[in-house]
């Protein structure tokens, strides 16, 4: 006989559904808190009156760090994120943080791996458990397997223009950031659990990591770091980050080509250059202002010159700890994209923008900022970034004011730099008229 004691009155699950929390306001940003720990850990967290916490551990574990025996490590780390620790297993993990109605999230790109929970307020404590075992993987082998389905997948979803951006870095680069964020598949099957465990002795360090949380106090969050254990001996991982440029193609069938080409951008350590470079990209070759709209940018202009055919157009703009790169990614028929790519490169290397294009870039640059800083899930992955990174957050209108003190004169330094570098090209699909960046320089 069925048991009705746990049976919800039909009533009462509407009226509990109809529940509802008035969001923040777009421009409405929490004041961020700030400090470092004996051991170098960094704590950050935004005061922000929400039911839902949000807490991320960050840590500089990204692709830039491995090895070529050890190529695609952070893919599978940011894959571990859903598997068994050395403390809970993965069945314990899933269970006991939908039982709160949580969720484990992981990203990753070149430099960071970030772990991210999300619970309701009142049960934050057992989110930082689980997530506390995070920094203790286990890497078992059965689990590995069993999870190579979903490695093939992930590969298969990978788009063409961001293979396109792979390999524009692997030209660039070689090794260090040229090392691409999802695993080669050669490496599918091939890393094994010491290899991953060694990477994450070599790369979990307080010293190079941060906690960040949103709608969670200072004080909480300060305790939960304190109380975390990282592997002795970690950060001892060097990767520095030398230009090349180059090219590095991939040919495939189809009618269709993307083509990467940047040149040097601004590091992140240097806070005016990055902040230059982040006004440019939105200058030259930001996103339209509105909905299905067309970039006022000089990129957009080229590409409209070159051809009558639809192009697909965006701008690349990577700030990395010690570099960047800036420039573009098209999309076209393989008969228009050697034309496309060489009126683009001659906007690109032209060196010159505007006081106009300085305001429409400052302003596109502001609006975006303060739409990330309102929302939770994006100030959590800012604040993560920054903490990470530069060891300090600035709040929203710090960094208003900042874009605002970047001068005409700087953000052309920042487009004369671009201009004077060597070329990288990455460019994958029907290749024959694709210029190489030789013929581009």
């Amino acid at each position: 006989m069925a048991c009705n004691a746990s049976k919800t009155h039909l009533l009462r699950a509407i009226a509990k559904r109809g529940y509802a929390t008035c969001p923040r306001l777009v421009g409405d940003t929490s004041p961020i808190n700030v400090n470092v720990l004996e051991n170098k850990l960094v704590v950050a967290t935004a005061d922000a009156s929400v039911p839902v916490s949000r807490v991320s551990i960050v840590l500089r574990a990204g692709s830039r760090y491995e090895a070529y025996d050890t190529l695609g490590a952070s893919h599978l780390l940011r894959l571990a994120g859903s598997l068994s620790t050395q403390r809970s297993s993965a069945f314990a993990i899933a269970r006991h943080i939908q039982q709160v109605g949580g969720t484990l999230t992981t990203w990753g790109d070149r430099e960071l791996v970030g772990y991210t929970v999300e619970t309701t307020s009142d049960n934050v404590e057992t989110g930082l458990r689980y997530l506390q075992d995070l920094l203790q993987p286990a890497f078992k082998p059965w689990e590995l397997k069993d999870n190579a389905k979903t490695l093939h997948n992930q590969l298969d979803a990978v788009t063409t223009e961001e293979r396109a951006i792979e390999l524009v870095h692997k030209a660039a680069f070689r090794r260090g950031l040229g090392n691409s964020i999802y695993i080669p598949r050669f490496q599918l099957g091939k890393i094994s659990s010491e290899s991953l465990l060694h990477y994450v002795a070599n790369t979990f360090s307080a010293g190079t990591a941060a906690v960040v949380g949103v709608g969670v106090e200072n004080n909480l969050l300060s305790g939960f770091a304190q109380t975390l254990s990282f592997p002795s001996g970690g950060g001892d991982s060097k990767s520095s980050a030398n230009y090349y440029g180059g090219d590095a193609r991939k040919d495939t069938a189809g009618h269709r080509a993307v083509v990467a080409v940047a040149g040097e951008g601004g590091a992140a350590s240097n806070h005016k250059e990055a902040l230059a470079f982040a006004i440019l990209e939105q200058a030259i070759g930001g996103d339209a202002a509105t909905k299905r709209g067309k970039s006022a940018g000089a990129f957009s202009e080229a590409a409209s010159c070159a051809s009558d055919a639809p192009v697909a157009l965006k701008a690349i703009n990577k700030s990395y700890l010690d570099a960047g790169l800036f420039g573009f990614v098209a999309s076209a028929d393989s008969k228009d994209i050697g034309k496309t790519v060489e009126f683009l490169v001659r906007a690109l290397k032209s060196g010159s923008v505007s006081d106009k294009d300085v305001a429409r870039g400052k302003a596109l640059l502001k609006s975006r900022i303060i739409s990330n800083y309102s929302s939770d899930s994006g100030l959590i992955k800012q604040i993560g970034r920054q903490a990470a990174l530069t060891r300090t957050v600035l709040e929203a209108d710090a960094l208003v004011a900042a874009i605002d003190g970047i001068s005409l004169d700087q953000v052309q330094a920042a487009a004369k730099k671009v201009a004077g570098s060597k070329l990288s090209v990455g460019a994958i699909g029907h290749l024959a008229n694709v210029p190489y960046a030789s013929d581009l320089a």
